[in-house]
């Protein structure tokens, strides 16, 4: 497994892997990884030749009142857990390689990022989209893999690399869930105690808002903001129904911690 910890180790590694004539398959995390993200690598393997992985905090995604500081580092700990599904090209990029300029916002994201999460972080998609490009950029994959657990940052991606006529397959990975549904999320590890017991309820609500008849959406969508905040939820950003992504979201806090989800329409 190759690590690159500068942009010019990164390009002479992928340098490399193209002369060879092989495919990149890419997934860009910011660490803290868990078995949500090597599931998107091993589909990554599925899809091209060397799967490589960037390992980035992004500074732009965070307003100032966030959890940019203490968001989940360990990046020993995700190199051992690489090493477990077969990556090849690891990138670990400075700040100056990133954002030589400062840490400006360089794409705008589309249409895709209006609203959602927009309406109560109306700086991240931006952030998002800025640094993605950027990787793009970099590490020139062939395919790219995110989770669908964020499902509209999926959509504002695929979006962004159509609008800037990039040549690079995009593949939404299924949410990875513990055993009894609570989807896998690196800020997870932020719950304790019983917070994690109140968490589970987020994939109960989504099932039943996803299976319900159409007619009966809004009363169950009612009726699982009672839980929610029945079970310990301090603020529901939204539990809302996408119809052109045929989907049910949901963002809400559980005590400092904030939770996103979705699920597709089954009804």
């Amino acid at each position: 497994m190759i690590i690159a910890r500068s942009l010019e180790e990164l390009q002479s590694a992928v340098d490399a892997i193209k002369a060879g004539g092989k495919t990149v398959g890419f997934v860009p995390t910011m660490g803290a990884l868990h078995d949500g993200h090597l599931g998107l690598m091993k589909l990554a393997a599925s899809k091209a030749d060397v799967v490589s992985v960037s390992i980035y905090v992004n500074p732009t995604q965070f307003a100032p009142n966030e959890d940019f500081d203490s968001y989940p580092r360990d990046v020993d700990g995700d190199l051992a857990k690489l090493q477990t599904v077969g990556v090849g090209l690891v990138y670990l990029p400075r700040t100056e390689d990133m954002y030589p300029n400062g840490t400006e916002i360089t794409v705008k994201a589309g249409r895709a990022a209006q609203g959602l999460e927009s309406d109560f972080r109306p700086h991240f998609f931006d952030g998002v989209a800025t640094v993605v490009h950027r990787l793009f950029m970099q590490m020139r994959p062939d395919v790219a893999v995110f989770g669908e657990k964020d499902y509209q940052q999926l959509q504002v991606i695929k979006e962004m690399t159509e609008a800037e006529n990039l040549t690079i397959e995009i593949i939404g990975g299924e949410t990875a869930r513990d055993a009894e549904g609570l989807a896998l999320s690196s800020r997870n590890a932020y719950l304790f105690g019983t917070e994690i017991a109140s968490a589970r309820i987020l994939n109960r609500v989504l099932r039943d808002v996803a299976t319900v008849n159409e007619n009966e959406r809004a009363a169950t969508i009612e009726n699982g903001i009672r839980k929610l905040k029945d079970a310990g939820f301090d603020k529901i950003d939204y539990l809302t129904i996408k119809p052109e992504w045929d989907r049910v979201l949901v963002a809400a806090w559980l005590g400092k911690t904030r939770l996103i989800d979705n699920m597709a329409l089954s009804a």
